[in-house]
């Protein structure tokens, strides 16, 4: 009998650099959906920041620690991002183990809005999208959450199945703005 082993989304595909950007799958430890009851927020912000040091996140933004995050996702939805959620949180919310459903990627590097400016239709350029915004939105024809995590970076989430088609897109937008720009491009898409 064959032995199977667990595999990330993005193995042998990642990590990939072109010109300035590179792009790198990350390990965000667990995924917890967190959909609080009706009138339950701010008894669920205020279970986050006793039991996980964070709280609930306003509409477009993510709160961000060593530890992990909890990043909106759309209407009285976010991600728990990193430990396991505390039992306690399931007295204010639904919370459901997303752990094997997303594929996760940082693109870093100075060019890194320009790549996604060929993709999503949001401006993440630093001065627009600042350290802990977030959005939900399009990249090419998947749906992504995108975050950003620091100056240079910005994390992309994607379903699982579209792992392969988040790094070919990518690829092919690195390789177009390095080209531009006259720096090493990284070959051609896988």
């Amino acid at each position: 009998m064959a032995e199977l082993a667990p595999m990330s989304p993005c193995a042998g595909l990642l990590p990939l650099r072109s010109g300035t950007v590179r792009l790198a799958e990350v390990d965000p430890g667990r995924i917890t959906s967190l959909m609080p009851g009706p009138g339950q927020a701010a008894a669920l912000d205020r279970a986050l920041s006793e039991t996980h040091g964070l709280g609930w996140p306003a509409p477009g933004q993510a709160i961000l620690s060593q530890r992990g995050g909890v990043v909106w996702t759309g209407l009285d939805q976010a991600m728990l991002m990193g430990p396991a959620p505390d039992p306690a949180l399931a007295r204010h919310a639904a919370l459901t183990d997303q752990s094997d459903a997303w594929a996760v990627a940082d693109l870093s590097g100075g060019d890194g809005p320009e790549v996604l400016a060929r993709l999503v239709p949001v401006d993440l350029r630093p001065q627009a999208f600042a350290e802990g915004a977030t959005a939900r939105t399009l990249l090419g024809h998947m749906t992504a959450s995108i975050t950003r995590t620091g100056p240079e970076t910005l994390r992309i989430m994607v379903f699982r199945s579209m792992a392969r088609t988040l790094v070919h897109d990518l690829h092919a937008a690195m390789d177009a703005v390095a080209a531009r720009r006259g720096l090493d491009a990284g070959g051609p898409p896988r």
